[in-house]
């Protein structure tokens, strides 16, 4: 017979369930942990994905150049000693902090190479990451865009830092400046 029990406090979203893995505790994160921790997030997997997004929206507001030098300095691996590779699996080609800032899909980073920066004002910007990324219904885009951000930042020299900030508008600068 079924289980007539109802739990009324129960989630059928995946995605807003509390995260029962143990995850390492300030400076040992890795940048996903990190990007999960802060956006409140239930799996690296969505903090893999709306990152991309993140990093994406960030990259049409910037020149080639800009994005290049960027690239330069983001070597940290997305997960410390991550001995199971599922991670990796639905973006085979990233395993740095680099290739989701170069975006793994070679059409799209082909695009990025060509097109000529876009101007973004602050709400298109934070609606694309909550559209494009599919946010959990939890989950505010300015805080995740922080949550990214944060993480970013604390891969990047100042200068580097500082470079970024002259391409974002208004708002999004605001939570750039301080994430």
């Amino acid at each position: 017979m079924l289980d007539e029990t109802y739990n009324a406090n129960s989630v059928n979203d995946a995605t807003e369930v509390t995260n029962t893995r143990e995850v390492p505790s300030g400076q040992h994160r890795s940048f996903l942990e990190k990007v999960m921790a802060q956006g409140k997030l239930a799996d690296l997997y969505d903090a893999r994905d709306i990152t991309e997004v993140v990093f994406r929206t960030m990259r049409d507001l910037m020149t080639n150049e800009a994005v290049d030098h960027v690239a330069e300095d983001l070597h940290a691996p997305l997960v410390e000693n991550n001995d199971d590779k599922t991670i990796y699996t639905a973006t085979p080609l990233a395993t740095e902090v680099e290739d989701l800032w170069q975006d793994t899909n070679p059409l799209v980073h082909f695009l990025s190479r060509i097109r000529p920066t876009l101007k973004i004002e602050d709400k298109t910007f934070l609606f694309r990451v909550q559209q494009e990324a599919g946010l959990p219904a939890h989950v505010k885009a300015e805080d995740m865009v922080g949550a990214v951000f944060s993480a970013t930042k604390a891969e990047l020299p100042s200068e580097r830092i500082q470079e970024i900030a002259q391409f974002l508008p208004g708002t999004v600068r605001q939570i750039w400046e301080n994430a």
